[in-house]
Order: C-alpha cells, then sequence, then structure tokens
C-alpha cells in the first residue's frame, strides 16, 4: 500500500511538472477564443482532455509495442546522408512539435509586425477562432504533450504488479494534475494579460518546448544525417535554458525601466 501511495505522490508531480509547458500553451492558444469565451474553453478544454488522456492511457497500456517498434515501410536510409526508423511514438512527437514551433514562430511574428498594441489586445478577425477551434486544438496539443508523460507513468507503475491497481494509479494522477492545471490555466492567462511583456517570453519557452519535442522525436526515429545521430535535449537542459530566459527577461525589464527613468529625468532637467 506505501509503495502505491508513494508511486501516485510520484505521478502527480510528474504530471504536474510536465504540465506547465502544456498550460502555458492553453493560456497562450485561449486568447484566439472571442473573449466572452476564452475561461469556458480553457475548462472545456482541459476537461475533455484529461477524459482522452485516460482513453489514451489505456491505449498505450495495450497495444504499447505498436507505438515503440518501428514501421518497415519507413525505415531506411540513404548512405552517408540520411537514416530513419519511424514509429508511432516518434510520429506525434515530431509532428507534435514541429506544429508548436510553428505556432510559437507565427505567434511572434505578429507581435512584432502588428503596429497597434491596441488592437492588438482585443484581437483581428484573422486571427480569431471559434470556441470550438481552439477547443479542438487545446485538446490535440494537449494528447501530444501528454504522451511522453503516459509512457513515464507507465514506467514508474512497473513494479506494481497488479496491472489493475496499477492503471487506476495512473488514471488517478492524470485525473489529479488535470484538475490542478483547472485551477491554474485561469492564474496564468490573467497573469498574462495583466503583464503582456511576458508573452514573449512564454512563446520563446513554447519554442524550446518545440525544438526539445523535435530531437525527442528525432531520437526516437533514430534519426542520422550526415552519420550524426540526433540527441534529444534532456529535460536539466531545458529546465536550465527556461531559468536563464526567465532571469534575462527579468534583468532586460528592469534595466528597461531604470533608461526609461533616466530619459523622463534628462527631458525635465531640460
Amino acid at each position: 500500500m506505501a509503495q502505491v501511495l508513494f508511486t501516485l505522490l510520484m505521478l502527480v508531480i510528474l504530471q504536474a511538472v510536465l504540465g506547465f509547458d502544456n498550460l502555458l500553451y492553453i493560456s497562450l492558444e485561449s486568447k484566439k477564443a472571442p473573449l466572452d469565451q476564452q475561461k469556458r474553453v480553457r475548462k472545456i478544454g482541459i476537461l475533455i482532455a484529461i477524459v482522452l488522456r485516460i482513453v489514451l492511457l489505456f491505449v498505450l497500456v495495450s497495444v504499447i509495442d505498436y507505438f515503440q517498434e518501428p514501421f518497415s515501410f519507413l525505415t531506411g536510409e540513404i548512405e552517408n546522408v540520411f537514416k530513419f526508423a519511424f514509429n508511432g511514438h516518434s510520429i506525434i512527437v515530431l509532428v507534435g512539435g514541429g506544429f508548436i514551433i510553428y505556432t510559437a514562430i507565427k505567434e511572434i511574428w505578429h507581435m512584432i509586425s502588428t503596429s497597434d498594441l491596441n488592437h492588438d489586445v482585443e484581437g483581428d478577425s484573422k486571427r480569431n477562432k471559434s470556441a470550438n477551434a481552439v477547443i479542438t486544438s487545446i485538446v490535440i496539443m494537449n494528447l501530444v504533450f501528454s504522451f511522453d508523460s503516459i509512457l513515464a507513468a507507465i514506467g514508474l507503475t512497473n513494479e506494481i504488479e497488479n496491472a489493475t491497481t496499477a492503471f487506476i494509479v495512473m488514471a488517478v494522477a492524470i485525473v489529479a494534475s488535470g484538475l490542478l492545471m483547472l485551477l491554474m490555466a485561469d492564474k496564468i492567462s490573467v497573469f498574462l494579460a495583466k503583464n503582456r511583456m511576458y508573452e514573449v517570453l512564454g512563446l520563446f519557452i513554447l519554442f524550446i518546448v518545440g525544438i526539445m519535442l523535435v530531437t525527442e522525436g528525432g531520437h526516437l526515429a533514430h534519426l542520422k544525417i550526415f552519420g550524426n545521430e540526433i540527441v534529444p535535449m534532456s529535460k536539466t537542459t531545458f529546465y536550465f535554458v527556461i531559468v536563464v530566459l526567465v532571469i534575462v527577461d527579468i534583468v532586460q525589464g528592469r534595466y528597461q525601466k531604470k533608461l526609461i527613468k533616466e530619459q523622463i529625468s534628462d527631458n525635465n532637467s531640460h
């Protein structure tokens, strides 16, 4: 019993830590929905994702070997140039990572190319999505983000001999982490709305998440380019980069405020 409770605690912590980038994506993506529906979109998207995560867990437990074994028709090489052996896991992670990179670059480009900041706050008709479209995006990306965390959960519960108990422990951890996301989603969205300068930081973090997923997908697909194997970005490196980005953003913000104060002081003195 003690082992089961300890494993459950570890799983909830794991799901919470790995869910941070997912939460960031939800907060940024929900801004594309109509303003009066954004809160509802986040809640519905997360609730649907929790249910689908449990379904995905059941599927992975049942057919995990199929996702790990390379597809024969997607295995091959061009001598000394390119080598690959794609499996279900690698394709999901690569596509998800590529989409996140595309989303981050598109949003960053929109920020630097938009001249009217007030118009950008309200959003424009070209960028707005319907509530259902945003919910669909949130659910799909939630599943992509959850794929690795579920596989890690399966690994952590290997020591639990009873398969039914192991499944229940993983399901409870998924529900607990999902409810935590439900509580935090609105707070993060409100924070980003009040501190819009941190949106850039959030988008660059999302960009790094995309790179991490692409390198992981390349590693899972056993990709080799000119004889060089794709090495996945470690979680330690990822969190180190995030800490550096946050520190740089804080220092830059304070330095910018100092420069503005000095400029105002100089203007007043003249």
